[in-house]
């Protein structure tokens, strides 16, 4: 075929397919199916007129057509990834998430066990073997992406459905060309059939390697579309290079899916495109890729239509029986998933329910066409198969395609309409009486005004407004006298209004470059989930869709659990920022809804519901001002650069209004108006750019707003900055346990802590510090803490938090007056950082060097592990038992001890720290100088704090015994280790409990 013929086929190709769509809307036949009905009648009557002897006049284009150089690798490599990426890049994903399950199931297991169905059922009636019947079930087990979307996007079917359908065909090919590549290596002889193990490892392979393929050429292929930001042609020329590298990639490269690959590339392109592209340079791409996408699939229909004379040209009577079997054994798999497993996953509350209705419509739209065809067409085309198994696979292929499209395909839509799917419910038929009634109230005012401003003639006038008083009229009254509406369903309605109108200024504002393309396509999946959970659940739903779309969803978790945990802030920077940004906008579009509920809803469904509505509306409104707030207070001046942000964005919008005026005016000249619409793409190319949002630098920020830090040096509070780490929190997770290590301090940047201590709850704000009285008495917590609202805390350890005290007077003077108001006086010992340790290094070169040991050993940390204390020999249950029992005498002892022991005063301590002991009155105050604790033995430091009490909340320990006389200065006391578990016990007293009722922050 020579160049000039191939071109005058297309050409007449691009033809039949611009008149086929206005031919198959005029039929009301679905366009695929008027494409394959032309693809057939081409192949036909080619076939026909090379056969015939009555004219050779039509021989030349009769040969052309069936001398197309039609392949399987041309649907496979050519037509195939253009219609995958197309669907995919117009996927809500946010929303299909929501039935990702059902979309799974029926795109996974579906395949699988209706090729196993189908094969085990023929193989039973057929004459070829169980491999090959196999193999036939795999090829028609696939739905075809380019017949199901364009027949679901065509009819009246619900939105939900037409996700769950478009979700199925779009994954369920990879898992059919996988099954087709299996069984056609174990029919071919001499090719290596993989066993069930190996089968499965490959499947993490074909998966997860080629999502990984397309998400990585994806994100390559964004980076390169950023680099070229002024030359939108170029960005779309490499969008149209990214399906087929993903797929040759996949497929050719690391043996993975080329179907997931391209799927993969679509749906990143799709999530990350739209913040890195202008909003007009996405919308062009969009636009060109339905383009491309329509020719590829009309392409594909008629060039696949004409192979089935070809396919089946070996027909015969008994092949009608094997493509009953075969369609029956189709159906029946596709019923068992759908009225067995998918319930049951529901039941299992693994699945969310998919309502009878739609399962029906979902069995009834499982269309083949293209992809089975190539897919036979690779069989046929291979010289190593068998004869019958080709004309069979073939036959039963094509057959089972025709099936689903001449049969399923043109009765779909009355299916739907059979199954009501395509009728209005009740509210809705309400409401659109209702806003047909609004708008032409709307119409008549303004009719009105544009007579009167361009003095029209007053009987002309007079006689179109009787007419159309009359249509008002009837509308008012279809709206008045139909069903009667209870006021909670005037409520939903006007809620379903409020939310439409919601919908209406997000792209109002998304056209004028007021919202990113990245949040639109957010905040419109929002809001179009709050318009369906408020049709089935009203104004509770409507509040609880309201609080979700301010909430943080998982991804925002996980980038909270990298930040706090790993420290990774990129992906928390990110999502912050974008969610600061969607919470700014949002309350814009929030605030001009009231116009709204005045104007039209009120007009309507009266003052009450109005009055209503306004106060949900400034519920949800609250509700964002205290989540933006709740942003505001954890990066403090961040908020202020996206609002700069937005009066730039809004005064380079009223610019260029100003400049389209003048154009329109004639005012200027088309030379001018393209200089000043160069400039301001320039200048908007720059504003586009958010701000980023450095965590370290709003750390920096939030330690300069702390009282207690207000006094240090910028350079101070900068490394201050650097030793803290920022922790955030949601509503309801716990800060700190009581009987956990106090092993840091707690600064409160922002939101609301609540603190329980011996049933005793105490609210803490920003500013605030909590967790310093159990470092600093060397004890456990007593306290729990749990956040309030979304918070961010600032966390210091132990060791840092000592030297910061000793470094900072204010923060010194503030702990102890804090501490004061509890009762609790702090020693210097208390306040000073720990020595430091004796390391095991610093032993061994001691040892070699000869160097003395050091003259004081630091005291042992209150929570280091203890060693295990001496028992008696024999097996752990008895040890265990005699231990305790052991115990149990220590205390009887010591109770004895204490009631005939008078109680004794205790010297006046000399100059030094000073410990209160609130418990007992006539308990005398104790105390030892720094270098006496510091050199004491361990049996002497643990004597020593059993007469520290802290405060009466404090859990103190009971002074019960007499302190040890310290070693003289100079000297170490070796520690003294009881050889006896009463010894033991005696050194180390039980401490009181805690009075209640006294507030602490343990």
């Amino acid at each position: 075929m020579t160049v000039i013929t191939f071109i005058g086929i297309l050409a007449a190709l691009f033809v039949l397919i611009g008149l086929a769509e206005p031919l198959a809307s005029r039929l009301r036949l679905p366009f695929t199916v008027m494409l394959a009905g032309i693809g057939v009648l081409l192949g036909a009557g080619a076939a026909f007129f090379l056969a015939t002897t009555l004219t050779d006049a039509l021989n030349p284009v009769a040969a052309a057509i069936t001398n197309i150089p039609i392949r399987a690798n041309t649907f496979l490599y050519v037509f195939l990834p253009t219609l995958l990426f197309q669907v995919a890049l117009g996927l809500n994903v946010r929303r299909m998430l929501d039935d990702w399950v059902p979309i799974l199931v029926m795109a996974v297991l579906a395949v699988i066990i209706a090729t196993f169905s189908i094969g085990y059922a023929l193989s039973m009636v057929a004459e070829v073997s169980l491999v090959a019947c196999l193999l036939i079930g795999a090829i028609v087990s696939t739905t075809d992406p380019s017949a199901v979307v364009s027949i679901f996007r065509n009819i009246a079917a619900p939105q939900r459905l037409t996700r769950i359908v478009e979700g199925e065909s779009l994954l369920n090919d990879a898992a059919a060309i996988a099954l087709f590549g299996l069984f056609i290596a174990a029919l071919i002889p001499g090719q290596t059939v993989p066993g069930v193990r190996q089968a499965l490892t490959q499947l993490p392979v074909l998966v997860f390697g080629g999502a990984l393929v397309g998400w990585f050429i994806a994100r390559l292929a964004v980076w390169l579309m950023a680099l070229t930001p002024r030359h939108p042609l170029a960005q779309v020329s490499i969008s149209v290079a990214l399906p087929y590298l993903a797929y040759l990639g996949a497929e050719q490269v690391f043996g993975a899916s080329g179907v997931i690959a391209v799927v993969a590339a679509g749906l990143t392109l799709n999530l990350t495109g739209p913040g890195r592209l202008t909003p007009a340079t996405w919308t062009y791409l969009r636009e060109v890729w339905n383009l491309l996408a329509h020719w590829s699939g009309a392409l594909i229909f008629i060039l696949a239509a004409l192979l089935i004379p070809q396919l089946l040209g070996g027909v015969r009577w008994s092949d009608l029986g094997l493509l009953a079997v075969v369609v029956g054994a189709a159906f029946a798999a596709r019923l068992m998933v759908l009225f067995l497993i998918l319930p049951l996953l529901t039941m299992l509350s693994l699945s969310p329910r998919v309502d009878r209705p739609y399962r029906l419509a979902i069995l009834w739209g499982g269309l083949r066409g293209a992809v089975t065809l190539a897919l036979a067409l690779a069989v046929t085309e291979n010289p190593l198969v068998p004869a019958e198994v080709k004309r069979l696979v073939g036959i039963l292929a094509t057959g089972f395609a025709l099936f689903t499209l001449i049969v399923q395909g043109t009765t779909l839509r009355m299916v739907i309409a059979w199954l009501g799917l395509d009728r209005l419910s009740p509210l809705d038929t309400a409401l659109s009486n209702q806003v047909i009634a609004v708008a032409l109230q709307t119409v008549r005012e303004d009719v009105a005004d544009l007579a009167q401003k361009n003095n029209l003639n007053r009987d002309i006038v007079r006689v179109e407004a009787k007419s159309f008083a009359n249509r008002l009229n009837s509308a008012v009254t279809a709206a008045e006298t139909g069903a009667e509406i209870l006021d909670r369903d005037r409520i939903t309605l006007g809620l379903v209004a409020l939310a439409g109108r919601e919908r209406d200024l997000i792209l109002d504002h998304f056209r004028q470059q007021i919202i990113s393309t990245r949040l639109v396509e957010q905040m419109l999946s929002d809001v179009d989930r709050l318009i369906e959970r408020t049709r089935h659940g009203g104004r509770t739903e409507y509040r609880r869709a309201g609080r979700q779309s301010l909430g943080q969803g998982r991804p925002y978790r996980f980038a909270v659990f990298l930040n706090n945990r790993l420290r990774l802030s990129r992906s928390l920077a990110r999502l912050s920022a974008e969610r600061f940004e969607m919470l700014l906008n949002q309350r814009l579009i929030l605030r001009a809804l009231h116009g709204y509920i005045n104007s039209k809803i009120r007009r309507i469904h009266g003052r009450r519901v109005a009055e209503l509505l306004h106060e949900l509306l400034d519920r949800r409104t609250e509700e964002t001002e205290n989540a933006l707030e709740g942003l505001r207070l954890q990066y403090p001046g961040y908020a202020e650069e996206l609002e700069r942000r937005f009066i730039r964005r809004t005064a380079l919008r009223f610019e260029e209004r100003e400049y389209d005026t003048l154009r329109a005016d004639g005012l200027i000249g088309p030379e001018l108006y393209t200089t000043l619409k160069t400039r301001l793409a320039q200048q908007r190319a720059g504003i586009e750019i958010r701000p980023k949002l450095d965590l370290a630098l709003q750390k920096t920020e939030m330690v300069s707003r702390f009282d207690l830090f207000a006094k240090m040096t910028p350079a101070q509070q900068k490394r201050l900055a650097r030793a803290l780490r920022a922790v955030y929190v949601a509503p309801g997770d716990v800060v700190m346990r009581k009987g956990d290590a106090a092993r840091k301090i707690f600064f409160i940047a922002s939101g609301a802590m609540e603190m329980e201590i011996a049933s005793q709850k105490q609210k803490l704000g920003r500013g605030e510090m909590f967790g310093s009285l159990a470092v600093l008495a060397r004890q456990r917590r007593n306290a729990h803490v749990t956040a309030l609202s979304h918070s961010t805390l600032l966390t210091l350890d132990d060791t840092r938090f000592l030297r910061l005290l000793k470094a900072s007077p204010t923060l010194r003077k503030a702990v102890t007056a804090a501490a004061a108001q509890r009762g609790v006086t702090l020693t210097d010992e208390m306040l000073s950082p720990p020595s430091p340790r004796d390391t095991a290094l610093q032993r061994l070169w001691r040892k070699i060097s000869g160097a003395p040991k050091p003259r004081t050993a630091p005291a042992p940390h209150p929570f280091s592990p203890r060693k295990a204390l001496p028992g008696p020999s024999g097996t752990a249950p008895e040890a265990a038992q005699h231990m305790e029992t052991q115990r149990m005498e220590t205390q009887h002892m010591e109770t004895q001890h204490m009631e005939t022991q008078p109680k004794a005063t205790e010297p006046a301590a000399p100059s030094g720290a000073t410990v209160k002991a609130p418990g007992k009155a006539g308990a005398a105050a104790t105390s030892a100088k720094p270098a006496d604790v510091a050199t004491s033995t361990k049996a002497q430091a643990q004597a020593q704090a059993s007469k520290l009490t802290v405060s009466t909340a404090e859990t103190p320990p009971k002074a019960d015994a007499e302190p040890k006389a310290a070693p003289a200065a100079g000297r170490v006391a070796k520690p003294e280790t009881p050889t006896h578990p009463q010894e033991h016990a005696e050194a180390r007293p039980t401490p009181k409990a805690p009075k209640s009722g006294t507030p602490n922050d343990q």
